[in-house]
């Protein structure tokens, strides 16, 4: 069983990573949260993950999920003891701190959990009577800001984005709106790409 890994990244997607450890290429799901703390790594430093390791007769394919603290993973492997939640949805509601989201079940702050993807305000409910109390240890009321979005890209490249926005629009007669919808969706699929012929040869992947 994996429990930990550290490598280079590979590729970024929307709710997995891409790592290369020990020459092989491991791809983790992680949190949107997590997603935008390891695209603000610098591309030099190495990666390193905290797996939890999910495989279940019902899904022997495993499925590996990443955190870059160790407190966070154990602040997810509690969030699973609430029924109807699995990893992959715990993973995708996680667009806050585990400390946030732990603050808000001790709180009983039911209509900020609704607001996390895939919960709503009869599973933030279920959630708060599940562990109420027992979060206590995670709990962090800092707000650093608003909730990181489960889709968006991160462009952090904008010379890139504008280059390939004129090839498309001026050179291969594209709308605009149109050359930003490619351009976000490209990105959406993998959001390491760094050059203009790469992202140009993503977009065709996908079509236009």
């Amino acid at each position: 069983m994996i429990g930990y890994l550290e490598g280079q990244l590979l590729e970024c997607h929307a709710d997995a990573v891409l790592l290369l450890a020990g020459q092989v290429g491991y791809e983790v799901l992680v949190s949107p949260f997590t997603r935008s703390r390891v695209m603000a790594l610098s591309p030099e430093a190495p990666v390193r993950l905290h797996i939890y390791y999910h495989v279940t007769e019902r899904q022997p394919r495993p499925v590996l999920i990443g955190f870059l603290e160790q407190k966070d993973k154990a602040f997810f492997q509690m969030f699973l003891s609430v029924s109807a939640i699995g990893p992959v949805k715990a993973v995708k509601a996680m667009i806050r701190p585990a400390g946030e989201i732990a603050a808000a079940i001790e709180d009983k702050q039911v209509s900020v959990l609704a607001k996390l993807p895939g919960i709503g305000p009869r599973t933030a409910e279920k959630i708060i009577a599940t562990l109420h109390g027992k979060t206590r240890e995670f709990a962090e009321r800092t707000h650093a800001g608003p909730p990181v979005s489960p889709v968006e890209p991160v462009p952090d490249n904008p010379d890139m984005v504008t280059m390939v926005t004129g090839v498309l629009v001026d050179q291969l007669g594209h709308s605009p709106a149109s050359a930003q919808r490619m351009i976000r969706a490209a990105l959406e699929k993998n959001c390491g790409i760094q050059t203009p012929e790469a992202l140009l040869d993503a977009i065709y992947q996908e079509g236009p």
